[in-house]
């Protein structure tokens, strides 16, 4: 048994240090994951915090069917972004300051550097398909293998790296001014 598969057992027996295991593991990459779509720190925060309180209250009827567990969180997480986005109607958010990390910096201008670059990064991440955004979200994001982004999203390994590939290209000629 894998120790993936053991600490998953563990935690839907009731194991709250199991659990804790898995917060732990998964926590960074489900809000990576929702930061890139909703680029938006609180909500990020708020929804990845809800992921888990979802994934608490549903764990004991987890079954192990050979996927990883962090395809259940995704789906999850990916689940609770759509309701927020249906909800909301896509309002665009004026982005604050405290919306994008500093990453430690106290130079102001190196703070106000960054965070153009990231809004001119965001910018151009809704530019692209929905399909090569979900992808470029799962595996720069959240981190996850080519083989676990497939799995996730139901689609072959092939058609991942093809989504991906595409997508850094065209993310590529539009932040360089590239036709």
């Amino acid at each position: 048994m894998s120790v993936e598969k053991e600490v998953v057992c563990r935690a839907a027996k009731g194991d709250g240090k199991a659990f804790a295991s898995l917060y732990e593991e998964y926590f960074e990459r489900i809000y990576r994951y929702l930061y890139l779509r909703l680029e938006n720190q609180s909500d990020a925060e708020d929804l990845t915090q809800e992921v888990f309180v979802k994934a608490l209250e549903a764990i004991g009827g987890y079954r192990w069917r050979g996927l990883p567990f962090a395809s259940w969180l995704f789906r999850i997480a990916h689940n609770l972004m759509i309701d927020l986005i249906r909800k909301r109607g896509k309002v665009a958010e004026e982005e604050t300051e405290e919306d994008i990390p500093a990453g430690g910096e106290s130079d102001p201008a190196a703070i106000t550097e960054r965070n153009l670059e990231v809004a001119r990064l965001m910018d151009n991440m809704d530019r692209l398909s929905p399909a090569q955004k979900e992808v470029l979200s799962l595996r720069f994001g959240a981190g996850l293998s080519i083989a676990e982004v497939a799995r996730l999203l139901g689609k072959s390994p092939g058609t991942v790296k093809a989504l991906q590939y595409n997508g850094i290209v065209a993310l590529r000629k539009r932040l360089t001014g590239e036709r």
